[in-house]
């Protein structure tokens, strides 16, 4: 595609390195683009720059926000002795859509993955344990069914359990090799109510 422009060419290789766009489906996107009207295309790009430069993460539970601590952690109405750990923000927002817990999170930033070269120390769980030092009662492990999941939730029940801290892992309902952002709101709501203790 060279021979229409260098600065086209860089547009899809950027959009191609967006998750789950190929190099087809990037030139796709990068004609629509450049066809759009001026005012649409600007607009994306400002809601991307603006989303860049205001979106970090919140000094409690590492969620993304505007602020320096998240809506739901600074809300009086949820319950501050339950905290659901969640593998990334998408996970966490898959739960407020079923709008049924009403405890804080905590987003750990993915999951152990050896293969991958993840392991504890690149995940936010030296602020979750320090975060269980407050008065808490439960803590929901909500990490997907997958090997790198319950990997990581076995792990962390390891480090957690000295604390007498109930431990709660979600019941049956999320697949195994499943990711909870793509499951429907009624699987996840199921999963939550019949959550077991380990």
């Amino acid at each position: 595609m060279s021979f229409i422009s260098e600065d086209f060419e860089k547009l899809v290789d950027a959009l191609s390195k967006l998750p789950g766009v190929g190099r087809k489906s990037a030139g796709r996107l990068a004609f629509y683009l450049i066809n759009a009207p001026r005012e649409q295309t600007m607009e994306l790009s400002n809601a991307i720059k603006t989303a860049c430069n205001n979106i970090k993460h919140c000094s409690i539970c590492n969620m993304m926000t505007s602020s320096e601590v998240c809506d739901i952690c600074s809300s009086e109405n949820r319950n501050k002795k339950v905290i659901m750990v969640v593998e990334n923000d998408r996970d966490l927002m898959a739960y407020e859509k079923v709008g049924e817990y009403r405890g804080l999170y905590h987003v750990l930033g993915g999951a152990i993955s050896p293969l991958l070269g993840i392991g504890p120390n690149e995940l936010n769980i030296k602020q979750l344990m320090k975060r269980l030092t407050e008065d808490i009662d439960e803590v929901i492990l909500a990490t997907n069914s997958t090997i790198e999941g319950e990997t990581t939730a076995t792990y962390l029940a390891k480090l957690i359990k000295p604390l007498n801290i109930k431990i709660t892992r979600l019941a049956s309902g999320v697949p195994v090799g499943g990711d909870i952002e793509n499951i429907d709101e009624i699987t996840l709501l199921r999963a939550y109510k019949g959550r077991v203790e380990i």
